[in-house]
């Protein structure tokens, strides 16, 4: 058993954290989405809609990590850039602190994380409200996910396989492979994974879907000391099953490459289909891959966004099929830079009753996207933020 020492030092680490959602801020291009449902997840749902979009344009979902805001994982990862440049939609759920005191996603949660429950259903309804409101194309909704989000996203991928044409995971971890705290620790440090059998399972068990299953970006760096890289290992094998790739008889479908200097593996059905892809990002920690430098370049590096020499949004949106082939980097590639250990998984305080389904909801105009103000939180003593946490995780009262 894990000493409390251990415990405490973690949860002091991951509560410091919490200055970044103001550090590296930017601007606040997103605007609020209100009444998309029961929202029994009590999320907050914040939205880009560039000028002149397309009909029936894609949609993308996007979950921010630990510690961050929906507008701060924005500026730092370039998604409205991309959607401005491409034409498609955002949608970005948001946590809130009454249900994480980190702002993470509760991924290890089992009620928050099923088929018409919780923080799902929360985001479920959101998209079928964005859908609704701007004339999105149903048959062209993504999702990804940083860490905390990056689980998140394996779990919505999950319980809902017949929403999403594809999803993408940067330092997450696979659906089911945590119930509790205790677990999500262990989980990613690497220790106690379930079996590859038992992972499939839990996904199939997620749905009733018998239909095709989303395609799967996984993004991982070799040098994450938060969540051990085993887990992209975990995530891929989790998948494999349901896109009919066998291990040693889909060794014949799989591809390696370098992609801007970065290693890249495929999964292809018998069509050459693309179906699943991993970035391996050497010497990369913890956060986004980006690349922020010459034409190409997207977002503004930062705590967990990490300006490594590859734009994992810009490739993420390539592989779905809604942004143009990325251009070759001439240049040579930038090391990776500083190691953001910090980011981990909060604890829920609460969650709502869930309520099943997914109700009516009305058509809703355009609106612009109005920057709201927004005040920087400050860093109590370091008594404090242990006892806090402490609080948070129900050990103290």
């Amino acid at each position: 058993m894990r000493k409390i020492s251990d415990t405490i030092t973690r949860l002091a680490a991951f509560r410091a954290g919490q200055g970044f959602q103001t550090n590296g801020q930017g601007r606040d291009r997103l605007s609020d989405l209100a009444d998309f449902g029961s929202n029994p997840g009590a999320l907050r749902a914040r939205i880009y809609v560039p000028d002149d979009l397309p009909e029936a344009a894609p949609l993308v979902v996007v979950l921010h990590g630990c510690t961050q805001t929906a507008a701060g994982y924005d500026h730092g990862s370039g998604w409205s850039q991309l959607a401005d440049q491409e034409g498609f939609a955002l949608l970005f759920p948001e946590q809130q602190r009454a249900n994480n005191a980190n702002l993470c996603f509760n991924w290890f949660v089992p009620s928050g994380t099923k088929r018409n429950g919780g923080e799902a259903l929360s985001i479920r309804q959101m998209i079928e409200a964005m859908v609704l409101a701007h004339g999105l194309d149903p048959k062209r909704i993504f999702i990804t996910g940083l860490s905390a989000g990056g689980a998140m996203t394996s779990a919505m991928l999950a319980c809902y396989p017949e929403v999403f044409a594809g999803g993408a995971i940067i330092a997450g971890l696979p659906y089911g492979s945590a119930k509790t705290v205790p677990e999500a620790f262990d989980r990613m440090r690497g220790h106690g994974m379930p079996s590859e059998r038992q992972l499939q399972k839990a996904l199939r068990d997620a749905s009733p879907h018998q239909g095709p299953w989303p395609s799967i970006s996984v993004w991982h760096g070799s040098a994450d000391q938060t969540v051990a890289s085993s887990n992209a290992d975990a995530v891929i094998g989790q998948w494999r099953a349901v896109h009919g790739l066998v291990p040693g008889l889909d060794a014949r479908s799989t591809r390696s490459e370098m992609v801007d200097g970065h290693s890249r593996r495929v999964w292809c059905n018998a069509q050459g289909q693309e179906l699943i892809e991993e970035y391996r990002i050497a010497g990369m920690g913890h956060g986004t891959p980006l690349d922020t430098a010459g034409d190409a370049a997207l977002g503004a590096g930062g705590p967990y966004m990490l300006d490594v020499g590859i734009s994992s949004t810009r490739h993420i949106a390539r592989f779905w099929g809604i942004a143009k082939p990325c251009v070759k980097r001439d240049a040579n590639i930038k090391p990776a830079k500083a190691n953001n250990e910090a980011l981990a998984p909060g604890f829920a305080r609460t969650l709502l009753t869930p309520k099943a389904g997914v109700p009516n909801v009305r058509h809703y105009s355009k609106r612009a996207n109005t920057p709201p103000s927004q005040k920087p939180n400050s860093a109590g003593a370091i008594r404090k933020v242990i006892e806090d946490a402490l609080r948070s995780a129900g050990l103290m009262h």
